[in-house]
């Protein structure tokens, strides 16, 4: 009977893997724009980054001693991460506050955050001088375990784990094992309780970094508020990405979706718009008191002035005006173009902070060099191509249920 046994299990597990082999096997087609577009840029950046372990930082990028934090910490990090706060903020919304009818928006935003938080961790092991060091964190090698540096790390690898944690059933249900399904939803809340407070944690606490460098940071953009800041963009620039995504996957995974989606998908971004909004009146009234309280207001008569209110109100006041209005004659047009506009927005903000108004008075100035933007690009590229395939297997937006009735039809 044990011998039986093992055979059944030995049968089992190779189904399973020849399960797993099948579907590695492309399900799209495979000369599109995108991708003729992204492949040879990927195999580039992959001869840059194997020529930038050989040769060095410099050998590849145009950061310097006084200007150490470039395009891929500021913006695949520093940006990206704020982006990625989508998948914080709607899981508080459903499992903590209990509102449901965002539910389906969940899992795709788990997923969007937990790839954006991984591949911004290998972008900042190529943004170190010594890549190596990147575990100091882990084993306290020469690392001062009180500094905010320290507290990131930890809560950026926490907060990985509790993300994969949360999307965990997701890949049981796909490789379809009910008993680990059924396990691993038992840890969702905690994961969920978890990673929370991670990343409101790790939001601010990326802002608390930049508290350290008030002599090189534009008085404009320099504040006692940063952490503060950095956290309540996080919730509107999180949300931004959701909504203007929502509209993406409506589109290359129509076969996915029912008839009612589209309503659906225009219920939850109105109500998505005004947390937004809300969020965003917040930052912008704590920024103009901030002004005020800095005595800063005659610096916006000069450049430098006319870029942050281009910042401030090109890309907060306005867009916060059009999630109001497109909420209120509920066209779900305003509302993307609104969210496209927030994410323009969180762009600038966070690369004036770590790079553009970083020693803005030190000549020559930083100017990030062609091959910082080919891995730049290529890591978002690579983040896509991950995405899409596991939209296209998981059930990320649609059931096992639905999964099963597509595969008959």
């Amino acid at each position: 009977m044990s011998e039986n046994i093992i055979e059944n299990n030995w049968n089992h597990s190779q189904s399973r893997w020849q399960f797993i082999l099948s579907e590695l096997r492309p399900k799209a087609k495979l000369w599109t724009v995108f991708n003729i577009i992204s492949v040879p840029t990927v195999l580039l950046a992959v001869g840059i980054i194997v020529f930038r372990f050989i040769y060095g930082l410099s050998a590849v990028s145009n950061v310097t001693q006084s200007v150490p934090w470039g395009l891929w910490k500021g913006f695949n990090v520093v940006t990206g991460v704020a982006f990625a706060g989508g998948a914080y903020v709607l899981t508080f919304m459903v499992y903590i506050l209990g509102l449901k009818k965002y539910k389906p928006l969940v899992r795709v935003t788990v997923l969007n955050g937990f790839l954006a938080y991984t591949f911004y961790a290998f972008a900042l092991i190529l943004d170190l001088g010594k890549p190596w060091n990147i575990i100091n964190p882990i084993i306290g090698n020469s690392f001062g375990t009180s500094s905010i540096l320290f507290l990131v790390a930890w809560h950026f690898m926490l907060y990985i784990v509790a993300q994969m944690i949360e999307f965990s059933p997701a890949v049981a249900e796909w490789l379809g094992s009910e008993r680990a399904r059924r396990n691993l939803k038992r840890l969702t809340i905690g994961a969920v309780v978890f990673g929370i407070t991670l990343s409101t944690l790790h939001q601010s606490g990326l802002g608390a970094l930049f508290l350290m460098a008030k002599e090189k940071i534009h008085p404009l953009w320099y504040s006692e508020f940063i952490p503060t800041l950095f956290f309540i963009s996080s919730i509107f620039a999180g949300l931004s990405v959701v909504i203007f995504q929502g509209s993406i996957l409506q589109r290359v995974f129509s076969y996915q979706l029912d008839e009612h989606a589209e309503e659906r998908q225009n219920i939850m971004i109105r109500g998505l718009s005004k947390v937004c909004a809300i969020s965003m009146f917040a930052y912008f009234f704590l920024k103009i008191i901030d002004m005020v309280h800095n005595h800063t207001l005659s610096l916006l008569a000069t450049p430098m002035g006319a870029w942050y209110l281009l910042e401030l109100f090109g890309f907060v006041f306005i867009p916060m005006l059009l999630f109001v209005y497109g909420v209120r004659i509920g066209t779900p047009g305003i509302i993307k173009l609104a969210s496209l506009m927030t994410m323009v927005g969180i762009i600038l903000n966070r690369m004036n902070i770590s790079v553009i108004a970083y020693r803005w008075d030190v000549l020559p100035r930083y100017i990030p060099s062609w091959m910082e933007f080919v891995v730049t690009i290529s890591i978002l590229f690579v983040q896509v191509w991950i995405y899409r395939w596991v939209i296209h297997r998981m059930p990320v937006l649609r059931t096992m249920e639905t999964m099963a009735q597509t595969s008959k039809a």
